[in-house]
């Protein structure tokens, strides 16, 4: 018995994440929000082997269910199917199946709604090969995201996407100071890490020589490119990566965002890297700036469907309705933020997603609206020529670096003022 409840917490713990995202309709980040949701009285060894086993489930979701098939005359509960996914999961990574088959019926014993079932979990899973071999093709976005990303990237992109998107992604930080943890220098100046283990403990963490931050989305600071002394608006800052970029280069910053305890969280990173900015919470489009800015960057609210290796939840929390809605509102901040600027003030706008709808179509129409503006095309060190659109922007996508593990998805364009 003690073998089978070795690791019970973590597992328990990542059914009821699962719960939350799947029946609820929670993401991942609110869920690990909630004082009193999913992860309440669980420890954070268990809270962060949970959310891996989560996320990974997630990942693997059509192909786990492909494996189980097969074994099952009919779909059984979503309780139950998630133990059974759970338990792929784990035997798919090396897990001793024992030890996993186990654990997966003494959750089902648990549970009121999957008490009645674990004879069926047990036999199941001892079907279940060695190393539960997953195969055929990752799993595919839905139709709603699907259907455009062909459309824009043709069919071989966007299987190439949904192969990063079904793994487990690597960390990658921005580097300030000199301690730093070993990884692997990225062309664009970030480093990555493949196993990073526990954050806060890595070298250089508590002195502030680093912050955690996909390369992709450390390049929007690079491109606005801020220099020292200057006035610098971060729009919809939160969680505040860019924000740290730019305070860096010892520009004088202000970091607005309309939440906030997300932006206590960069409060805490300022705290821990020692570096200043500004921080105001409201609305960008009714804010007034004390002062015009020479420099503005706006990491507009989007879909995000740039960050599904991190996020694999989302696709199924959406359905494309909110795009309307979002693509307006991304208008709308572009505007607001031309406002902002000094003439012959710079702008950077930027969203996490692969929809051309919030990038490329969002430049296009911002000089449709804006005879005076100006596309900088980008020269910065490490991006390859091929990822600049013909009208100057710089379109991102997950399957590039995909043998390093690949990267989020971002369109950004940098305009000048006339």
């Amino acid at each position: 018995m003690a073998e089978a409840n070795a690791g019970l917490a973590a597992r328990a713990a990542t059914l009821a994440i699962l719960s939350a995202i799947m029946e609820e309709g929670q993401t991942m980040a609110v869920v690990l929000a909630n004082k009193n949701g999913a992860l309440k009285g669980v420890g954070p060894q268990d809270r962060a082997r949970a959310q891996r086993l989560a996320l990974q489930v997630i990942r693997l979701l059509e192909p786990i269910d492909r494996l189980l098939e097969p074994h099952l005359r009919k779909a059984p509960p979503l309780a139950v199917m998630n133990i059974l996914r759970l338990a792929v999961t784990e035997l798919h990574e090396g897990t001793a199946a024992h030890g996993v088959v186990n654990t997966a019926v003494e959750l089902a014993r648990q549970g009121k709604k999957t008490t009645h079932m674990t004879g069926l979990i047990n036999a199941v899973l001892r079907k279940i090969p060695e190393g539960a071999p997953l195969s055929g093709p990752a799993q595919m976005m839905p139709r709603w995201l699907r259907q455009p990303l062909v459309h824009a990237y043709g069919r071989e992109a966007v299987t190439a996407i949904e192969a990063v998107q079904a793994k487990a992604p690597p960390l990658d930080i921005t580097p300030r100071g000199q301690t730093l943890p070993e990884g692997v220098a990225l062309p664009t100046g970030s480093i990555r890490l493949t196993e990073p283990g526990q954050v806060s403990t890595l070298p250089g963490f508590a002195s502030g020589d680093w912050w955690v931050q996909d390369a992709a989305a450390a390049l929007a600071a690079q491109l606005l490119a801020a220099q020292p002394d200057e006035k610098v608006l971060d729009l919809c800052a939160a969680p505040g990566g860019k924000t740290l970029q730019l305070a860096a280069t010892g520009a004088h910053v202000t970091a607005l965002d309309i939440s906030a305890p997300r932006m206590e969280k960069l409060r805490e990173n300022l705290t821990r890297t020692r570096l200043q900015a500004k921080i105001v919470i409201a609305d960008a489009l009714h804010w007034q700036p004390e002062h015009l800015f020479d420099a503005v960057l706006l990491d507009a609210p989007c879909s995000a469907t740039g960050t599904i290796r991190r996020h694999p939840e989302l696709p199924f929390l959406k359905d494309g309705s909110e795009l309307a809605e979002l693509t307006t509102l991304q208008a709308a901040l572009i505007d607001r933020a031309l406002m902002f600027l000094k003439p012959g003030g710079r702008l950077v706008f930027c969203t996490c997603s692969l929809l051309p709808d919030e990038g490329e179509a969002q430049l296009t129409s911002a000089l449709a609206r804006h005879p005076g503006l100006t596309v900088q095309t980008p020269t910065l060190i490490g991006i390859d020529p091929n990822w600049i659109t013909p009208e100057g922007g710089l379109r991102l996508r997950p399957d590039y670096w995909a043998d390093m593990g690949g990267m989020d998805g971002f369109f950004m364009a940098h305009v000048t003022r006339g």
